[in-house]
């Protein structure tokens, strides 16, 4: 059995674009959504203009977002897929606008190794690929030439899957660690996301991925967990996708216990507040675990 609490609070150095670097392990941090698009499945328009989003990505950085993650195509089921040009039109004033402003860090959300390599160009310090480098493999040259983080996220869209979740997981992502081994990629600058809610269709395929969350510390690499008002979650909770934040919230906790590193969510503040709880009871646990038995 893994300990849990020793996992979460294991300090590792995360290596991004610009000099900069995150602390990972004694805190779980937040990631904040910033969708810079019109048709997101939960706040779609609310941030579509340069001024909005910015507003919106700072003020989470002031409720306790570590990082802020600029995307300008919805990934939902069924969306339209835009352009490059038209994407890179609706994040790089964003991501320019933010970078002014030392304390955000900055993450791009996007598969596409033009729009990466431009996005760092502008200030961002991270690369999100929900395709983990496998749609354009040149993306993670990009993060090897510039250093920036790179999050590798598990997804069974377009493929077909394993039916062991965890061996599905570990076949996609030895693919691309390889990929981003042989663009020259450093481990320290990866982080893997098991991709909650992407092609994993059913409550009981994410349910069980959750619980056998703990196994994919097998690989080796710092974990984010991204499940804000999934679907899964209204099918749990009975709920719409806005209402959704008091779920997310109890899969985070539940995850920061099996020693998930970052969430990235769309309410900043709620989540903060239940990482705060989390990462007391592992102190708690850790504590307790030294002491000499009765």
């Amino acid at each position: 059995m893994t300990d849990f609490a020793s996992t979460a609070l294991r300090e590792r150095e995360w290596r991004l674009a610009h000099g900069r670097s995150a602390s990972l392990g004694a805190t779980g941090h937040v990631m904040a959504v910033v969708n810079v698009t019109p048709d997101s499945f939960s706040d779609g328009g609310l941030y579509e203009a340069t001024e909005a989003a910015v507003a919106h990505a700072l003020a989470c950085s002031e409720q306790g977002a570590l990082i802020v993650d600029v995307g300008g195509e919805s990934t939902r089921p069924g969306a339209a897929s835009v352009t490059a040009r038209e994407e890179q039109d609706r994040i790089l004033p964003v991501i320019g606008a933010l970078s002014r402003h030392e304390r955000v860090l900055i993450s791009v959300d996007t598969y596409r190794a033009e729009t990466a390599r431009l996005a760092i160009e502008a200030g961002a310090h991270i690369i999100n690929d929900v395709h983990g480098a496998q749609r354009e493999p040149e993306i993670a040259t990009v993060a090897a030439e510039t250093g920036a983080g790179l999050v590798l996220m598990h997804t069974g869209r377009g493929r077909d899957v394993l039916a062991d979740v965890i061996d599905d997981q570990r076949a996609f992502f030895a693919r691309s660690l390889d990929i981003a081994d042989a663009a020259g990629v450093s481990p320290a600058q990866i982080v893997l996301d098991p991709g909650f809610g992407f092609a994993k269709e059913t409550v009981e395929i994410n349910m069980d991925l959750m619980a056998r969350f703990e196994e994919l510390h097998q690989l080796g690499l710092p974990l984010l967990a991204g499940t804000s008002r999934k679907r899964f979650i209204g099918t749990l909770t009975g709920r719409e996708a806005a209402d959704r934040d008091v779920g997310t919230a109890a899969t985070t906790v539940v995850l920061r216990m099996m020693g998930a590193a970052i969430f990235r969510v769309h309410n900043v503040a709620m989540n903060r507040d239940a990482l705060a709880v989390a990462d007391a009871m592992l102190v708690a646990k850790q504590r307790m675990a030294g002491r000499p038995q009765q």
